[in-house]
Parts: structure tokens; sequence; C-alpha cells
């Protein structure tokens, strides 16, 4: 099941676990994902496996706290999912 972003602290982070049905599905998010952070410059930390990703969103200022742009970044990347 998808879980919502979490907001962490320390370090100050927005986190996100996306489940897939299968390899060719989250193959193509990651695929969009790719477009879209090249397009936006921004970058999440990514980890996968066949039918999963997890996304970490740091703040865009080094060391700033999250704020309501990283908040508007991870509605953004929901969009790219199917």
């Amino acid at each position: 099941m998808d879980q919502p972003w979490t907001h962490r602290q320390r370090p100050e982070r927005l986190e996100r676990r996306i489940e897939f049905a299968d390899y060719e599905t989250t193959r193509a998010f990651l695929e969009r994902l790719n477009e879209w952070s090249e397009q936006e410059k921004r970058y999440p930390d990514i980890s996968f496996g066949r039918t999963y990703v997890n996304l970490t969103l740091r703040p865009q200022q080094e060391d700033g706290p999250i704020e309501e742009l990283d908040h508007a970044l991870a509605t953004a990347i929901d969009a790219l999912l199917p």
C-alpha cells in the first residue's frame, strides 16, 4: 500500500514509499520522474526494487527547513503516478 509523504526531522526531509503492481509500472514511473527531475533541476534521493520506489526530498536550501515549495514538489511527483 502506498504511504503518503511523511515529514521527518533531523535532518529535515519528506519521505514516501510507493508500491507498484509490476516492474514495468515501476520503470515507467522512474522514467517520468527522471524527466521531471531534469526539467525542475530537483533530484530526490531514490531507492527502488522491482515493485517499489522510496523517495526522499530534502530542503532546497541545505540544512534549511522543509518549506511550501518542497511540499509543492512532492505534490508534483504524486501527479506522475499512474
